[in-house]
């Protein structure tokens, strides 16, 4: 990678969106076997793709916001925040390549989720992480995240069984960060 910045690009037009769609593809891929060798839970990552990009209403404005980064002509990163409540948002879909890591990408991403929030007057900023991703949580916790019993309207719920959300809830950090 060059020593250019990394640039934030709204996700809204076909190439961003195709971008988009990549970007959350890899990375749920990468958290469906993360999650099966760890803690042996499964994902349908095309249902997951398929809410993402076909809900107008989940990541787009008014309620929520849609990242792609960009990077020596590379989108490199992707990231999300959803309004779960009148008061509170959570910031999903979080992920970097392996090979931007380290650009401040990941950063970027979450200072202007956070930023994006407060401008929309959330009061709390959830998310959810696999116990796994020790870097994320580290990057979470910089800027102000402490974990939080798990929330009921987290994002897995409508992608495990009732019965798999135990085993869910256990292998997961939750956090929030008051705004």
């Amino acid at each position: 990678m060059t020593g250019e910045a990394a640039v934030l690009v709204t996700v809204g037009d076909s190439e961003t969106r195709a971008a988009a769609e990549k970007l959350i593809r890899e990375y749920l891929d990468f958290i469906s076997v993360t999650a099966l060798q760890n803690y042996r839970l499964t994902f349908d990552t095309e249902a997951m793709v398929a809410s993402d990009m076909g809900d107008k209403l989940k990541f787009y404005p008014p309620a929520g916001r849609f990242y792609v980064v960009r990077h020596a002509k590379q989108y490199v990163g992707v990231g999300c925040l959803k309004r779960l409540s009148p008061t509170a948002a959570e910031i999903q879909r979080m992920y970097v390549r392996p090979s931007a890591r380290g650009l401040g990408a990941g950063r970027l991403l979450v200072e202007q989720l956070l930023a994006d929030a407060r401008a929309m007057q959330f009061e709390t900023v959830r998310l959810e992480s696999l116990r796994a991703l020790s870097a994320a949580h580290k990057l979470y916790r910089s800027v102000g995240f402490r974990e939080i019993e798990p929330y009921s309207d987290n994002s897995m719920s409508d992608y495990q069984s009732p019965e798999a959300m135990q085993a869910y809830r256990s292998s997961v950090i939750f956090m929030e960060l008051p705004l």
